[in-house]
């Protein structure tokens, strides 16, 4: 958000114009990624609640196949996951069509994922959830219900790739409690204060 800065000065003989408002901003589609067990999806629906944006569980976008493949303890390939990532893409595209802004949770672990997300969509921010080995595999311990094994959280490790220095977002640690992890990632989306 932009300010006007204050400025003393001998008084004008012409007065100033009336200060015309900014543009509000354009709303954000923000991806909230990582690997298995980081807490995308606990942070990218209080993201969404807290913001009042649309929010979409990237997992939803997977395919029957791809969900069965990594119940049964398979990692999916590139093949694999190209469906699944356009159809994330899509969604990311209607949400700035609509001008509602958006959260969405994918783990986009490689950057020619991400590169397929933002391909035609400068409004995409990542919000990128990092943790340590032994507190990632904790958290996938005690996880019930999820089809993504704790097996596969090595071959996600292995295949992640970093943020680029010219992909638009940044790193939040997750050490923290929620609320702090979210207020680290709001300041990223530079929404850090309450709308």
């Amino acid at each position: 958000m932009s300010r006007v800065s204050e400025r003393v000065s001998e008084p004008a003989s012409d007065p100033l114009p009336p200060a015309v408002p900014s543009a509000p901003p354009v709303p954000l589609v923000a991806v909230v990624m990582g690997v298995s067990g980081t807490g995308k999806s606990t942070l990218g629906t209080a993201l969404a609640r807290d913001l009042g944006w649309p929010y979409a569980e990237g997992d939803d976008f997977h395919s029957a196949a791809n969900v069965a493949k990594m119940r049964a303890g398979h990692p999916l390939t590139d093949e694999d996951r190209w469906p699944w990532l356009r159809a994330i893409a899509a969604w990311i595209g209607e949400r700035e069509q609509a001008g509602s802004g958006g959260v969405v949770t994918c783990s986009a672990l490689r950057r020619s994922y991400r590169d397929l997300l933002r391909a035609g969509h400068p409004d995409v921010r990542f919000i990128c959830l990092a943790g340590s080995r032994d507190v990632l595999a904790a958290r996938l311990a005690g996880r019930q219900g999820h089809f993504m094994p704790p097996s596969l959280l090595d071959s996600q490790l292995a295949t992640f790739e970093p943020l680029g220095p010219d992909e638009s977002g940044g790193e939040v640690d997750i050490q923290g409690t929620p609320a702090q992890t979210e207020l680290a990632a709001r300041r990223l989306l530079d929404v850090a204060e309450p709308r």
